[in-house]
């Protein structure tokens, strides 16, 4: 405040000039009028009167010419009631703790009254190339030792964050803070560690294998290598600060995100990896006879090493196919088995060797022939027309044979069988007969496929993409299935053998639509609304499609725009209209998708919510945007100090509203104080606010009090003479929701608890049966005990 004093005392050199101009006045009325040695005394004074003014001057054009000084900001106690004691050495901030206070002065002269103060945070090295702005304040423009309160960014992790602030009318800059550790523990419970390639921690132990190596890593957090992480190895911290650590050495080991300064508090020590160190084996399996197996084949696969003890696990792909077994050091595949084929492997494990699997053997299918249909599954006959079948195979010198509904067809014996007559429909397939390599006579059999001599077609039809009536203002139409009929009506799609081979003719309501004679139609119009059928023709055979109706929406926009959107109640209306013309159109006015006019050119309301005009085009409904009227939120009026305003009788404090245009403040006998955002009250009572936004108001009340100058009494007598007969509290404790009140007696027993206590204990109805009878108190908020004491009951 030393600063406000030497402002409150400066003194222009304007006025220093007039109050020398005074005196030299005065004193040359001594000079002319008064005595010889009145005369003589008077030359010396005035000698040094005009020294003394001289010097005031100088002093005075040093001020008006010097500049103000912005001191470096510095960490401060946190100043959330109740303020506390000792300044931040680093921030730990989290998703459940941010607030933080920088203390910051600076010295006169006077900054200019539209500036603003703002406080800048450094990158992770202290460097303001890129500064972050954390909060601005432009009512302090009269304090020279003021706080800012500002939270971590989420971003924010380092060891050397400084602050700065810069003023900005002037445009000064304050040198840098000192620098802090600064994290924001977006990850604050124990993150999880495993051996890489497994699914978790499993039983929390992995072995390296003679001075081979095993990789750890972090799994199970989200964006994992965004952070720096602390390993340790019995306790020693390592070097590694990735998400994984190659492991070469025994030892317990964990880790934890790398929070610097902050690690303690961030709470993410991990699960403990338990890491040995055996010896290898060199587990195998040894070459078996053969790995092309035929089919009733069987191969012994035998671990090469055996009778020592041992645990074997044999493995198919990847997959158990033997349970822990000691010294099973022979597996047996047997190809007479479905899926024999795959690659094997052998685990083994035991006292004083790590746990190794061996490397793969592959055993392969000699005998796994193959025979693909290389026609569509479904062939339609016509007659007069042939169709032919194939079939591909890998087989070593394979011969064929084709059937037809399961009966051989003789002399059907290549790879390929045409049919010429619509009386052979029926199911075909080729059975192929592998008659060279290592497995002679291993067979296949080729898919079915189905060929039909159809008694009719059915053409079906629809719409190409997603389509809604009255929603869509294009689509298109396609043939999307074709099937043959038989003369049982079963049903057989053809649509990619015979699609391409139809005809086509489209028709709207019954008449042909000429030039469009292909399986697809573009509708782009509304004109084009209809019933759409499809006329499909091939060889002797024609169907017609069923009726595919098209109904699209007009390719117009519908505007509507209102007076306002901000519903202030009844006293203020809001207008809805468009600048399409109603005059005779069907349309109605909505609110919610309930119909509030059907008449209205143009819609006067004062309720909130969803309006939309519905104009009817070509039979559908054309839907305006939407105009979304909410109703005012009275939360958007803040207050800089949210419930009482409590100062020391004799000085002031000053409030400032946000959220409004315009504000104007009473006093209780309903007389304007202030027309601006801010009020300055110097004395207690009840005051309004009324604020603007738009044609809405919202109205604040406000209590002012003085600031209580007595403390808890420890003592109260209950006589009923209206006198201290209740237990009265200085009111930064009393009529606070957030300040809790318990009451015990001599036993330590609670009698009374009270939020929001209004010093009204004890009741009048109480009884105190003996003299000077004592009780304990205690005044809590949220987080702490503020007081506690005794309380004495004289009566």
């Amino acid at each position: 405040m030393l600063g406000i004093q030497a402002a409150a005392d400066y003194i222009s050199p304007t006025a220093i000039n007039v109050l020398f101009v005074q005196n030299q006045t005065i004193d040359q009325n001594i000079l002319v009028n008064g005595s010889p040695k009145l005369q003589a005394d008077m030359k010396q004074i005035l000698r040094y009167k005009f020294r003394f003014f001289f010097s005031i001057l100088l002093f005075c054009s040093g001020m008006l010419a010097s500049a103000q000084t912005l001191k470096k900001p510095e960490a401060a106690p946190n100043q959330s009631p109740p303020p506390g004691s000792s300044p931040w050495v680093q921030a730990c901030a989290s998703g459940s703790f941010n607030d933080y206070w920088v203390n910051f002065t600076w010295s006169p002269p006077l900054v200019n009254s539209s500036n603003e103060f703002i406080l800048e945070l450094s990158d992770a090295n202290g460097d303001f190339t890129d500064p972050v702005e954390l909060a601005r304040d432009g009512s302090k423009n009269t304090v020279f030792d003021f706080f800012f309160q500002f939270q971590v960014p989420p971003d924010t992790r380092g060891e050397n964050y400084r602050f700065r602030v810069r003023s900005t009318s002037p445009a000064l800059t304050s040198p840098p803070s000192d620098p802090h550790p600064m994290y924001y523990l977006s990850v604050n419970s124990g993150i999880k560690i495993r051996q890489q390639g497994e699914d978790d921690f499993g039983n929390g132990s992995a072995q390296i294998c003679d001075g081979n190596s095993i990789t750890l890593e972090v799994y199970d957090l989200a964006n994992s290598g965004d952070y720096q992480y602390n390993w340790y190895r019995s306790g020693t911290l390592l070097a590694e600060k990735s998400d994984r650590i190659t492991v070469t050495t025994a030892g317990m080991y964990n880790a934890e995100i790398d929070y610097g300064a902050c690690s303690g508090s961030g709470n993410t020590l991990s699960n403990i990896m338990d890491i040995t160190v055996g010896s290898s084996l060199g587990i195998a399996i040894n070459p078996p006879a053969k790995t092309d197996l035929c089919e009733g084949d069987v191969q012994a696969l035998e671990a090469n090493i055996s009778g020592s003890g041992l645990t074997y696990i044999w493995y198919k792909d990847g997959t158990p196919v033997t349970s822990p077994t000691i010294d099973d050091h022979i597996y047996t595949v047997d190809a007479s088995v479905t899926n024999f084929e795959g690659d094997y492997q052998v685990e083994v494990y035991g006292p004083g060797a790590c746990v190794e699997r061996s490397s793969p053997v592959s055993i392969t299918n000699a005998g796994n022939v193959t025979a693909s249909r290389d026609n569509d599954p479904e062939l339609v006959i016509l007659p007069g027309n042939s169709v032919t079948l194939n079939v591909s195979t890998n087989a070593s010198n394979p011969s064929y044979q084709w059937y037809r509904n399961g009966t051989v067809i003789s002399g059907a014996t290549t790879n390929s069988y045409t049919i010429n007559d619509v009386a052979d429909e029926g199911d075909y397939y080729a059975e192929v007969t592998q008659t060279g390599g290592a497995c002679a006579s291993a067979t296949a059999t080729s898919e079915i496929t189905t060929v039909i001599a159809p008694v009719s077609f059915e053409i079906v039809t629809d719409h190409i993409g997603s389509y809604t009536a009255c929603d869509n203002t294009s689509t298109a139409l396609e043939v999307s299935r074709i099937n043959a009929l038989d003369d049982a009506g079963n049903k057989t799609d053809v649509t990619s053998s015979l699609r391409d081979s139809f005809t086509y003719q489209w028709y709207k309501d019954g008449v042909a639509i000429s030039g469009e004679t292909a399986a697809t139609i573009s509708l782009t119009d509304t004109s084009e609304n209809g019933s759409y059928t499809l006329e499909g023709n091939i060889d002797t055979y024609s169907s017609t499609s069923s009726a595919l109706d098209v109904q699209l929406l007009v390719n117009e926009t519908l505007l509507i725009e209102s007076t306002g959107l901000v519903s202030c109640g009844d006293g203020e209306i809001i207008t809805i209209s468009t600048d399409t013309d109603l005059d005779g159109q069907t349309f109605s006015w909505t609110r919610d998708n309930e119909v509030i006019s059907s008449s209205d050119q143009s819609l006067n309301t004062t309720e909130p919510g969803i309006y939309q005009l519905v104009l009817q085009r070509n039979g559908c409904p054309l839907l305006s945007n939407e105009i979304v009227i909410s109703p005012i939120d009275e939360s958007l009026i803040t207050l800089d100090q949210p419930g009482s305003i409590v100062f020391p009788e004799g000085s002031s404090k000053t409030v400032t509203a946000s959220g409004g245009d315009s504000y104007q403040w009473y006093d209780s006998s309903n007389t304007e104080r202030s027309n601006s955002s801010s009020m300055t009250f110097t004395e207690e009572g009840s005051y309004l606010l009324v604020a603007s936004i738009g044609n809405c108001t919202i109205t604040r009340s406000l209590k002012v009090e003085y600031l209580d100058t007595f403390k808890v009494p420890n003592v109260i007598s209950v006589n009923g003479d209206g006198i201290n007969d209740q237990w009265v509290i200085p009111n930064s404790y009393s009529n606070k929701e957030e300040v809790t009140v318990i009451i015990y007696n001599e036993r330590g027993e609670e009698i009374f608890n009270q939020a929001d206590y209004k010093n009204n204990w004890p009741e009048s109805t109480r009884i105190f049966p003996k003299q000077n009878m004592v009780f304990y108190y205690k005044i809590k908020n949220a987080n702490s005990v503020l007081k506690q004491g005794t309380i004495t009951i004289i009566r």
